[in-house]
């Protein structure tokens, strides 16, 4: 009995993942409220793990749902297609190297320093507002970068170096990209997929480098746990990614600001209540 309850928490948590991965409000934030009011019952090192691994699940849905756009060897795109797809990943990957190398060096410390509800709260007000700002600063405005192909490299090391910032908990790491993107003049549409697009290498790299340093022995129970975790989180991912872009084309993401700005009163309220 005690086994399906640790499971149904980590479905539950897949749940919360899959929603809160790729609308720009934080999963953070989310699971550090959901972490407080049904805490898995299994040690700390395999939670922390979990809790970056379970985002596997988010990433391949990305790859499911955009896996022609992402493939550059396609047989049914022309050799310039499988050019530019070529030129898309060089560019997503040009884009990682900042986040990467601050993830590498700084990941112990940033979680030391930063791993905590003052931070998440500040951070899910701050970004809330600055979606408000941003999307007031480009009302009636056109963007000047419409489709993926026109996103220069300079431009997609710009919205890397933006991803950097969300390595501090309850930034949204979709949340930084997105509102970087729009800075430099990319429209909703393109930075939302750029954004999910950079989730891959970053994501992969982050559960690679959680699970070596967990190491590979799991129990019969955490294995359940993760792969309930990551397969939930797969399915709701698809329904996340795709309610968000048809909501973006005809909408702007100032609502998911007011939400961050109210989650973010919740987590500091909730926490100072009970200390």
């Amino acid at each position: 009995m005690e086994n399906i309850i640790e499971i149904l928490k980590a479905i539950f948590l897949g749940i919360v993942e899959g929603i809160t991965e790729w609308l720009p409000i934080s999963s953070t934030g989310h699971m550090i409220l959901v972490e407080e009011l049904l805490p898995l019952s299994l040690n700390d090192s395999f939670k922390e793990m979990f809790f970056v691994v379970i985002q596997l699940g988010a990433i391949l849905a990305v790859m499911f749902i955009y896996f022609n756009k992402l493939n550059p060897f396609a047989p049914s795109k022309t050799k310039s297609q499988k050019k530019q797809t070529f030129i898309l990943w060089y560019k997503v990957i040009f884009a990682c190297i900042p986040a990467g190398v601050i993830g590498l060096l700084f990941d112990d410390k940033i979680d030391e320093l930063f791993y905590n509800y003052h931070t998440v709260a500040a951070m899910l007000i701050i970004y809330g507002a600055l979606f408000i700002y941003i999307e007031n600063i480009h009302k009636n405005k056109s963007f000047k970068i419409n489709t993926l192909n026109a996103l220069t490299y300079k431009t997609a090391f710009m919205i890397g170096l933006f991803q950097v910032l969300a390595l501090i908990p309850g930034t949204s790491r979709s949340g930084a990209t997105i509102i970087g993107a729009m800075l430099v003049g990319t429209s909703r549409v393109v930075a939302a997929e750029f954004t999910f697009f950079l989730a891959i290498p970053v994501m992969f790299g982050a559960s690679l480098l959680k699970m070596v340093k967990f190491g590979f022995n799991f129990t019969p129970l955490e294995l359940q746990v993760l792969l309930s975790g990551c397969i939930v989180s797969f399915v709701v991912s698809i329904l996340a990614i795709k309610f968000l872009m048809n909501y973006i084309k005809t909408n702007n993401f100032k609502v998911f600001g007011y939400y961050r700005i109210v989650l973010g009163i919740v987590v500091l309220g909730y926490f100072l209540l009970n200390k």
